[in-house]
């Protein structure tokens, strides 16, 4: 055993349960009861078996734990996209959120086509390495949805809109701060609004495009179906709608992109026309992505409270977990609207004061 000791240091063995209890000199049921919280050991010998655990490297096989039945203490997150800088902020303050509760985060990219990864294949995965699921979707294959909802695995969906979901969901405002962005635009005399659309999977994107024409609607402004056009929550696809939008005849004089990302292409767009923001064109996007304050003029946009939605979640998971009990609780927390430099009077209200003074 010393020899295992030894080789346990020069890191050619990994340290087992039974190295631990012999470098204390206890039993490895002591030791697995020390380790795991459970069962009666002295204070005195758990401190003794922690302190002998880290000096060792001991670090748990969480495939025994499967064999077992037991706890991972591991909580999976299922995501389909990991280049955009919406979900990367989530995945992080996830991250962090699962630390806090005592959790190791494992991050699964699920296929977006069903032929690069079998939904089975996926269930197998992450039903075998995590006690729980949260699941940040905002493109995502059906089959591999109603498949993780019929498996029984405590989930949660997280900015998850539609209301045909079995599973728990929690998520920022999309629909009320949709139409407060609408009425800020109004508001500048605004009334060639046009909408560029993202992915409708999640129902975020429909969200706020029903709060655009509920807004237009209750204003008395006619809705212009030339001026909704689809998107797909990416920069280049923001700037080829934009460039649509903005060859018109009667262009509009404002857009709301539903995403960030898009809000971008929009300014690239605009650039490339010679147009100025906001002098002749107002922008507002949706997520407060980082490069929203960095760009100029600044982007007025959508603040979801992401770290909140993250803790949500994540103890939403935790409940499931703990009492072995699926949900289908629906958490909507509050948005908040961000004006910068993008937003601006039109050129008829921007008249109208001009005459007043």
């Amino acid at each position: 055993m010393q020899d295992d000791i030894h080789n346990i240091k020069n890191g050619s063995v990994a340290a087992t349960v039974h190295h631990i209890a012999a470098v204390v000199g206890v039993s490895p049921m002591t030791v697995s009861r020390a380790l795991s919280g459970k069962g009666f050991v002295a204070k005195a010998t758990r401190s003794r078996v922690l302190t002998a655990a880290e000096a060792v490297g001991y670090v748990p096989n969480i495939s025994a734990k499967v064999l077992k039945k037991a706890r991972t203490n591991v909580i999976g997150m299922l995501v389909t996209e990991l280049r955009s800088p919406h979900i990367a902020q989530v995945v992080a303050a996830v991250g962090f959120a699962a630390r806090r509760a005592g959790q190791d985060l494992f991050i699964c990219l699920a296929a977006e086509d069903s032929s690069e990864q079998t939904p089975s294949s996926l269930k197998h995965l992450m039903s075998g390495i995590c006690d729980g699921l949260l699941m940040a979707l905002p493109k995502s294959p059906k089959p591999t949805l109603e498949l993780i909802a019929r498996s029984g695995i405590p989930t949660v969906l997280l900015n998850y809109e539609l209301g045909n979901s079995k599973m728990a969901v929690v998520r920022g405002d999309n629909y009320w701060v949709a139409r407060e962005a609408i009425e800020h635009l109004l508001n500048l005399g605004h009334k060639r609004i046009a909408f560029i659309a993202g992915s409708s999977f999640s129902g975020q994107s429909p969200e706020r495009e029903r709060a655009y024409v509920d807004a237009l609607v209750a204003a008395h402004v006619a809705i212009d179906p030339a001026l909704i056009v689809q998107g797909e929550f990416h920069q280049t696809v923001g700037f080829a709608r934009a460039l649509e939008l903005l060859a018109l005849s009667d262009r509009p004089t404002a857009i709301f992109a539903a995403n960030d990302e898009m809000a971008l292409g929009v300014i690239d767009a605009a650039r490339q026309l010679g147009l100025q923001i906001p002098a002749d064109l107002s922008l507002i996007g949706f997520d407060d992505i980082p490069a929203a304050s960095y760009v100029f003029p600044g982007l007025s946009t959508v603040r979801q409270a992401v770290d909140e939605i993250a803790f949500a979640g994540v103890r939403a998971l935790m409940r499931q977990i703990d009492t072995k009990t699926m949900t289908t609780e629906q958490i909507t927390l509050a948005s908040q609207l961000v004006i910068r430099g993008s937003t601006g009077p039109c050129k008829e209200k921007r008249d109208e004061q001009s005459s007043t003074q």
